[in-house]
């Protein structure tokens, strides 16, 4: 179960669906405001958002299941996750990239910039498609929901002591400009499960450029609790 990026969708996750298709089943959450749930109002709360992702994917669970979250879908991954093992559902493993650990808190506004500075964000990350940015059309019309999901993870406060029952590996880039390794390092202290730091050459979006060796891990752990 994959967990998109702010102002990302579920097609960010079709190349991982089509890479595993007949060994892994891939479903990808999509968040209202975006795509095929365009017409939706979006969600600027991370609790909000969690609430009804856990609700959402509770007919999901009755076999085993992982999440895997990217950027603020690594936080909304941990929030859902928490949910879950409140009625004793909890995933085999919480993939989490690309955060730091939801107890680190550091004062980011870019939900309050203008338009121009918070596509100057989008660009500076490289996980905008290039033809949505290079259009200004498409570009306004998603906006919206960008800067929704920016104020929501920018907002965003952990409860004191959260932490999960189930294992976590944690993946990053060594050159991500909002996330050091020691910030990565440090969801260890939100899990009562083992734990696992990966490290990718490359920034926010390295997973691009190590989408196979990825892949391969979230096989061995499917095939691992199959």
């Amino acid at each position: 179960m994959c967990f998109p990026h702010a102002g990302g969708s579920a097609s960010f996750y079709f190349p991982v669906s089509t890479a595993l298709s007949g060994t892994v089943e891939v479903l990808a959450m999509q968040y209202p405001g975006r795509q095929d749930r365009h017409g939706e109002q979006p969600i600027g709360s991370i609790s909000a958002m969690a609430d009804q992702l856990a609700d959402a994917l509770r007919p999901w669970t009755d076999r085993p299941f992982a999440f895997f979250g990217h950027s603020m879908g690594a936080v909304l991954a941990f929030e859902t996750a928490l949910r879950l093992e409140k009625d004793g559902i909890s995933p085999t493993m919480l993939f989490l990239s690309g955060r730091r650990a939801p107890s680190l808190f550091y004062d980011e506004t870019v939900h309050q910039r203008d338009d121009e500075g918070l596509i100057a964000e989008l660009k500076k990350l490289s996980g905008t498609d290039a033809r949505v940015l290079g259009d200004e059309e498409i570009l306004r019309m998603v906006l919206p929901a960008i800067r929704s999901d920016y104020r929501a993870i920018e907002t965003y406060r952990c409860e004191p002591g959260a932490k999960v029952a189930c294992p976590v590996t944690v993946l990053t880039g060594d050159d991500d400009p909002r996330t050091t390794i020691e910030d990565a390092r440090g969801w260890q202290a939100h899990t009562d499960g083992p734990f696992d730091l990966a490290v990718y050459p490359g920034g926010h979006f390295y997973l691009a450029d190590h989408q196979e060796d990825i892949n391969k891990r979230l096989v061995a752990h499917a095939r691992s609790t199959a």
